[in-house]
């Protein structure tokens, strides 16, 4: 059973840098095909794709926030990590990882083109 698991900081100060991490269990982050997103859901808006990493550690950034954003892992650990840069209150959000078996779709924002969830994790930005 494929298990992501969200986790860092609750609250982030205007300026600094959000930073989470997804832990996956049941499989491994560099089998072959497999791309694991960020993607995240403001409050009272729609889900927003931040960006993947893919089995081969290949990187995947939305054009809105590519100037922020970094994603990387650890492959002894099985994670991958999201880094947002210079935050505002508008990344408040529910920030998600997420899993799947190829690279179609994968900036979707739809849930039923990912395999795999995590439950979320709430970050908000206030000073």
């Amino acid at each position: 059973q494929v298990q992501l698991q969200e986790s860092g900081p609750g609250l982030v100060k205007p300026s600094q840098t959000l930073s989470l991490t997804c832990t996956v269990s049941g499989v491994s982050i560099t089998a072959n095909s497999n791309y694991w997103a960020w993607i995240r859901q403001p409050p009272g808006k729609g889900l927003e794709w931040v960006g993947a990493i893919g089995y081969s550690g290949s990187t995947y950034y939305s054009p809105s926030l590519k100037s922020r954003t970094s994603i990387s892992r650890d492959t002894s650990k099985n994670r991958f990590t999201l880094q947002l840069s210079s935050v505002t209150p508008e990344d408040t959000a529910v920030y998600y990882c997420a899993g799947k078996f190829g690279s179609r779709g994968l900036g979707s924002t739809n849930r039923q083109d990912y395999d795999f969830w995590g439950r979320g994790t709430q970050v908000t930005v206030s000073s």
